[in-house]
């Protein structure tokens, strides 16, 4: 009986994931609903407006949580937090294919 040779491993290289227009597409919207709704709850607490409307007159204690600066902050950041997700999601957008990528040999 003679020894069995094994044959050497010779890896395929794995193809790029290709992204399709509606990937894209969905993505875009995701951008623009997060800018949105970061835009709304950085500005929006602290207008006038605020005050006016039926989620505060519920109970004596949710007009005054309501009203309380360091409630309308949080939103605010909360604010902030999306904003800066739709940010990183367009950075993450632009971003090339890795077989698109050209990278020197030395």
């Amino acid at each position: 009986m003679q020894p069995v040779e094994r044959q050497p491993f010779v890896e395929e290289p794995a193809e790029a994931p290709k992204t399709s227009w509606f990937h894209k597409l969905a993505s875009l919207l995701f951008i623009i609903v997060c800018f949105e709704v970061g835009v709304f709850l950085l500005i929006f607490p602290w207008m006038d407006y605020w005050n006016n409307n039926s989620i505060a007159g519920l109970a004596p204690w949710v007009r005054t949580m309501w009203e309380n600066a360091y409630f309308r902050g949080a939103l605010s950041g909360l604010g902030l937090v999306n904003i800066y997700i739709s940010l990183g999601e367009v950075f993450r957008l632009r971003r090339p294919r890795a077989d698109r990528l050209k990278v020197p040999v030395l």
